[in-house]
Parts: structure tokens; C-alpha cells; sequence
């Protein structure tokens, strides 16, 4: 399925609207109108931005520009760098998308979330600002995670506490096969959501090779879902992989905020030397056995805080 976004006034709005009137049909969250003729659904928001998908979009969009147009899928070109890397066209179909939070935090559990994003949704999902939650701050991560709670978004939201963390860490589990494990569970439950509907892809935003990501499936007897793709920095391609990541970053900073109410102080990200002493601030009031509970006891910050 094609796809072409056009920037049009609000005076060539108003004609749009009028010019579809006949096929008009009822719009989804945050549209200002919708329309379906024989090829394409064309729908509009207030911002100015219409989108057009089908089998042949340039048929309508080109009645609207002076000049001709190329289908959105057809502007982004990556090398492939394994035999799971996704074609650009895949970016703008029906995906479910899969990312992690809290990784490279001391602090905090893993949160790994699964979205389902229909095509016609991601039009929705960038006007309410969707997109690669590294350029949000936690307070718009929060407020956009809100917001889509409210739209037809299936998901999944799958947490790894850090008592459990370290229990598989201590029984030999790599934070690799740990995601792994997650994502997969994450995006198992939003198959089961949306079926009998099939996606047209899954994308998770590759942390590991492929082929290391099925060996650990395979030695807990899972298989690789159909249609699977991998790709680096999958949120700053794929809106559905962005939404997924907001859902989990927004799940982490949640935690976050309870664990720090329930210790006393704020507890920095990450695993700075700020984070080293918070951890001997907590060592010397809890205890060192205490940090199994809040943090991942096998990064070196451990060791460092006890030095303090």
C-alpha cells in the first residue's frame, strides 16, 4: 500500500472537504474529515496535513499539487544489513512495534512495550507528537503516553523487576536474553489482541544480531513470529516503534518516581558517578543486600559505591 503526505492551506482544506463530500465517511480521532474513493482513503487533519493511501494515492494527491508527486515509501533508502532488515515501504503499513526502557540504568526495572499501529493511525499519532522518545523530556513522554491511552492503540506493556533481574542474572541469563524474552512477550499478547487481524510487519528496534536473538528463542522453545524485522534506531523510522517506546519509557520514569518516594531521595538514571552515590547513600542506610531490590546489582556501580 502506497502512501503520500501533502501540506495543504486551510483554504485548500475547505475545498478538499467539499470535493469529497460524496465519499465522505467518519473521520478517526483528531481528523478534521475523511473520504474513500475506488483507490485511496484520504484523510485530513487541522494542522494541514492529508494523507493519502492505496493502491494508487498519486491519483488524488496529484489533483491537489501542481506538480507531480512520489509515494512516501519510495524517499527512504537503507542499506540492508541482514536478511531481516525491513523495506522502507514497511515504515508506513499496519506494524507492531517493540521497544525496551531502563537497559542502561542502575536503578529500575526493564520495561519493554509492543504497540499495534494501524496505517491510517500515523497521521493521529504525529500530530499528538509521537515520535523517537530521546528528543522528549520525561514530562511530554508522560503526558503523550496519556493521551494515547485514550485511542485504540493495542499494547503491551511487559516489566522485568530487579529482584527478578538479578535472579536470572545470577542463573547465568545475559540482559540480552532477557529482552529477548520480554519482546517476544510483549509482542505474543498484542497478537493475541488484534487477532484474527494479521499485521503487515513486526519491527523491534534491534539490540542484538538476528540470528543471536532466535538462539535465545530456540533454547526456551520459541519461534520468531512471521514477518519479523530488525532494525537500529527503529523509533526514529517507524511510528509504531516510537509509540511503543514512549508506553515503556513512560512505565520506566513511573518507577522510577515510586522507587524514589520509597527511598527517600530522587534516584538518578543511568549509571553515572552520581548513581554511585546514591547507591552508597543506600548501602550505608539499608544495607548492601537492599540494592537487589532497586537496582541491577552486577553493574560495576556496585562495586564503585562501596568504595565510597
Amino acid at each position: 500500500m502506497g502512501q503520500i503526505v501533502l501540506n495543504v492551506s486551510e483554504q485548500t482544506l475547505l475545498k478538499m472537504k467539499q470535493a469529497y463530500q460524496s465519499v465522505e465517511k467518519a473521520p478517526p480521532p483528531g481528523a478534521v474529515f475523511s473520504a474513500k474513493t475506488a483507490s485511496t482513503t484520504i484523510t485530513a487533519y487541522k494542522s494541514g496535513k492529508v494523507l493519502f493511501q492505496g493502491s494508487q494515492p498519486e491519483i488524488e494527491a496529484e489533483k491537489w499539487v501542481g506538480t507531480k508527486t512520489t509515494t512516501k515509501s519510495k524517499a527512504v533508502k537503507k542499506k540492508n544489513t541482514h536478511a531481516y532488515h525491513p523495506d522502507p515501504s514497511l515504515f508506513h503499513q499496519s506494524l507492531i512495534g517493540s521497544d525496551e526502557a531502563g537497559t542502561g540504568d542502575y536503578f529500575g526495572p526493564i520495561t519493554v512495550a509492543a504497540a499495534y499501529v494501524r496505517a491510517d493511525q500515523i497521521e493521529l499519532l504525529k500530530e499528538l507528537g509521537v515520535r523517537d522518545s530521546k528528543h522528549l523530556t520525561d514530562q511530554s513522554i508522560q503526558h503523550i503516553a496519556q493521551q494515547l491511552l485514550l485511542i485504540d492503540i493495542p499494547y503491551s506493556l511487559v516489566i522485568l523487576d530487579n529482584p527478578k533481574y538479578n535472579q536470572l542474572q545470577n542463573k547465568g541469563w545475559t540482559q540480552g536474553k532477557m529482552k529477548t524474552m520480554l519482546h517476544h512477550t510483549a509482542i505474543e499478547n498484542v497478537l493475541s489482541k488484534i487477532a484474527p487481524t494479521k499485521p503487515d510487519g513486526i519491527l523491534i528496534d534491534q539490540f542484538s544480531q538476528p540470528d543471536v536473538y532466535i538462539r535465545h528463542l530456540q533454547k526456551e522453545q520459541k519461534t520468531l513470529p512471521r514477518s519479523t524485522y530488525f532494525i537500529t534506531k527503529a523509533e526514529s523510522h517507524s511510528i509504531a516503534v516510537a509509540t511503543a517506546s514512549i508506553i515503556a519509557r513512560a512505565s520506566f520514569v513511573k518507577k522510577m518516581d515510586l522507587l524514589s518516594k520509597e527511598i527517600g531521595f530522587t534516584l538518578p538514571k543511568g549509571a553515572s558517578a552520581k548513581v554511585d552515590q546514591a547507591a552508597s547513600q543506600i548501602i550505608r542506610k539499608k544495607g548492601k543486600a537492599y540494592l537487589d531490590q532497586i537496582a541491577k546489582v552486577h553493574f560495576a556501580n556496585t562495586k564503585k559505591a562501596q568504595k565510597y
